[in-house]
């Protein structure tokens, strides 16, 4: 019966497991990138044997051959030429550099933001905050690059990971700090400047998604200003929102209209 069932033309049924995306081999690669961003860290400690230089080399290897490899097969996936991908490969590996740079910022942001951090080498090493952005700023690089669904695949990957769900087409600056993490939502439209600080439960998102399909590609979602704190369970919702710098949103505010710079927002004022 189940078998019979896989006759019939359903979104659900893909068969041709050999020219489809492997989840496990994009997730490999996300966690071979990590060691790549933060070595030492993320290690295997094989590099004791060998030295690190040496290491890294083959995990960078090992990364455009299967990274390659899959962005061919999401291009074919979606009916477009795979050509491109060993271009798309390449040139999202030499965007590494820049995020190292990128991420740099954010343990800082972190260290400074969390009184309780002991030292950064605790932040990189067991906050999902930083674990999520990390993820979503390669994700993020890949995503401009025009490359189909691995993007998201990274992001949701994360998300399953640490509760933190940040959309691909995000547009997130540098010190960029998540504090606790478990429920925040960063929509694909949303737009965030610099020093921006946000809490657990924090939705970042659209006023309705009844229009569907035709929404694509229109700014849904907020813009978020320079030097903001956004704390626990605040919704700010609409592309049309817009947060002005050195704005303050209080727990739980829910907000669909922009606010002006260097404001307190509070639910109580609401």
């Amino acid at each position: 019966m189940i078998l019979s069932d896989y006759e019939d033309d359903r979104t659900v049924n893909h068969i041709d497991i050999c020219n489809q995306p492997d989840k496990k081999a994009i997730v490999d690669v996300v966690e071979k990138l990590l060691k790549i961003l933060y070595p030492g860290y993320y290690s295997d400690k094989i590099y004791r044997i060998y030295t690190l230089k040496n290491n890294m080399s083959a995990t960078i290897e090992d990364v455009i051959f299967h990274l390659n490899k899959q962005i061919s097969i999401v291009l074919k996936y979606q009916g477009k030429d795979d050509s491109d991908s060993e271009k798309m490969t390449l040139d999202f590996m030499s965007c590494i550099p820049r995020i190292r740079k990128t991420l740099e910022t954010d343990v800082e942001a972190g260290f400074e933001g969390d009184p309780a951090a002991a030292g950064m080498d605790e932040i990189i090493l067991s906050y999902p905050g930083l674990y999520a952005i990390s993820i979503y700023r390669m994700a993020h690089e890949l995503f401009l690059l025009g490359v189909p669904m691995i993007p998201r695949i990274m992001t949701e990957y994360a998300h399953g990971k640490t509760g933190i769900d940040i959309h691909p087409g995000a547009t997130i600056g540098d010190y960029f700090f998540i504090d606790h993490g478990t429920g925040i939502v960063i929509g694909e439209t949303t737009v965030i400047g610099d020093h921006v600080k946000i809490y657990q439960g924090v939705t970042l998102g659209g006023l309705s998604t009844r229009g569907g399909q035709s929404l694509k590609g229109k700014k849904r979602h907020p813009t978020i200003g320079n030097n903001v704190t956004i704390y626990s369970n605040a919704s700010i919702l609409g592309g049309e929102t817009i947060i002005g710098d050195n704005v303050v949103v209080g727990g739980n505010a829910f907000i669909v209209n922009s606010v002006e710079e260097g404001s307190r927002v509070s639910a109580k004022q609401q």
